[in-house]
């Protein structure tokens, strides 16, 4: 008697409930009923009342569902799920074999293909590559025998975690860590590691009140002895001809104190430095940052129009080779970032597939190649995009969403929106705190040790003995017609 007591008790309670729910939910279908009919800013809405509520609702899960159910391996963009799927497993040091076949489309029109060596290296394991000095002439010039490295993330668009992490792991992996144009936060410095400065068009960090390069607070950067180099920024892979774009809810006062701008308003850059006018002027300002620091000092820029190049060399040849920069990053059309308008990012300037070959053809016809090193950015996520880089002609190749993947990104397209899952790109405190820098750091270590394991691989089945000895000749690229031929040829057509 007592249990069916407590059995009709429950189920008093239970038919309670639902009749409350009934209620509560006739009482919402109502609400929207009327408030779809009454509003006229959204025509399906209005039309299609409660019901047409589900069109936006499946349109916000799309991103989603294509993810995780309906994109096949090699479909998705900007990165498809095998290409982070072996950075997942590489980040965590798990197996990065695979069975049974290749999903990759071998005779697809671009795809690159090695040419494997009947008398492939041995010794794989005890392998170190080639030590290479850029700003040899400087006071202070950098020497790293390391290839791939993290390549811009300001903190600001990435959160206080995110940076540590990174700078803990580039120091592991004995890499360096480009800050982006955020200026210098000390979750950069917590680890020790190489830095790469860069100089945004803002000069976040470096600027006088007018918005000048400061002399004083540029010495005071160089004087760390973790900031190796210095980055003069031009232009962005995913934004040519816009300044850096830092949302208004993600300028916190740590941010705004470090940067030298109010906090919560939007963080916005000039679309160029106001002391560029010419290609005089971009030599006038490598060499007073050189000057001032008295370490190797380079320019980053997507290309587009590419005469401006030419005038530039020009300019070099007119003032001698020590004029020139140390180094030119390279970034490419497809290259990431925080925020961005979409007519930029889609449509404004050139893939680092055309452009690298390019640059590396102009500066080997005037004889800088030797002095002006090329860092490759823009989706070297993966080995073998890095030795295509490397065969084609790059010294370095710089990776910021390889990184942020070893970091656990899950590509949900949310950097902008400060809301991003992983705590990668949000100050919100309470998603952070599922990024945990001493794991992470750890994974971001094994992702560039193997990024470079796997490098060294590559080289070995074509038969020589370092990644920076790969030439055009050891890659075939598939043309139109099915038919591969090698990367010397395919540029020559280019020209």
């Amino acid at each position: 008697m007592l249990q069916q007591h407590w059995f009709m008790w429950g189920i008093d309670i239970f038919s309670g409930l639902l009749l409350m729910l009934f209620w509560f939910l006739l009482i919402a279908v109502i609400y929207m009923f009327i408030a779809d009919k009454l509003q006229t800013k959204q025509a399906i809405r209005h039309n299609y009342p409660v019901i047409g509520r589900f069109r936006y609702i499946l349109e916000k899960q799309g991103e989603f569902f294509r993810q995780y159910f309906f994109a096949q391996d090699r479909e998705e963009l900007p990165f498809n799920r095998a290409e982070r799927s072996w950075v997942y497993r590489a980040a965590k040091n798990v197996d990065r074999t695979i069975a049974f076949g290749s999903t990759q489309i071998l005779d697809k029109p671009g795809a690159v293909m090695f040419m494997n060596s009947a008398f492939p290296i041995n010794d794989h394991d005890t392998h170190k590559t080639i030590a290479v000095t850029i700003g040899p002439d400087c006071n202070h010039p950098y020497i790293t025998e390391k290839i791939c490295h993290i390549s811009a993330m300001s903190f600001g668009a990435l959160s206080r975690p995110a940076i540590t992490a990174l700078s803990h792991g580039a120091a592991k992996a004995g890499c360096w860590l480009n800050t982006g144009e955020g200026g210098l936060s000390p979750y950069h410095l917590k680890g020790h590691c190489d830095l790469v400065f860069q100089i945004g068009t803002a000069k976040y960090g470096v600027r006088n009140a007018q918005g000048h390069l400061d002399a004083q607070k540029l010495t005071e950067i160089a004087a760390h002895p973790e900031v190796k180099m210095f980055e003069i920024k031009l232009s962005q892979g995913a934004k040519p001809g816009k300044g850096g774009i830092l949302p208004a809810i993600k300028v916190t006062e740590e941010i705004a104190i470090i940067r030298g701008i109010p906090a919560g308003q939007d963080s916005i850059s000039p679309n160029g430095h106001i002391e560029l006018n010419n290609v005089a002027d971009i030599v006038d300002m490598i060499n007073q940052v050189r000057g001032i620091t008295g370490k190797p000092t380079g320019i980053k820029a997507v290309l587009g129009d590419m005469s401006w190049v030419t005038e530039f060399l020009d300019e070099i040849e007119r003032r001698g080779i020590e004029h020139a920069p140390d180094f030119f990053t390279l970034d490419s059309s497809d290259g990431g970032t925080g925020a961005a308008p979409q007519a930029l990012m889609d449509n404004v300037g050139l893939p680092l597939r055309q452009s690298l070959p390019l640059l590396v053809d102009l500066l080997n016809e005037r004889g800088f190649k030797q002095r002006i090193k090329i860092i490759a950015t823009g989706k070297m996520i993966i080995p073998s995009y890095v030795a295509w880089a490397l065969a084609t002609g790059a010294d370095f190749i710089a990776s910021a969403r390889g990184n942020m993947f070893a970091l656990g990104c899950i590509q949900s397209l949310q950097c902008n929106k400060d809301t991003c899952p992983t705590g990668i790109t949000t100050h919100n405190t309470r998603l952070q705190k599922g990024l945990d820098p001493k794991d992470k750091s750890v994974r971001v270590a094994n992702y560039n040790h193997f990024l470079h394991y796997d490098l060294i691989m590559i080289a070995h089945s074509c038969g020589v003995t370092d990644p920076r000895y790969l030439t055009r000749h050891h890659a075939r690229i598939v043309q139109s017609s099915g038919v591969a031929v090698t990367l010397d040829k395919h540029y020559r057509h280019m020209q």
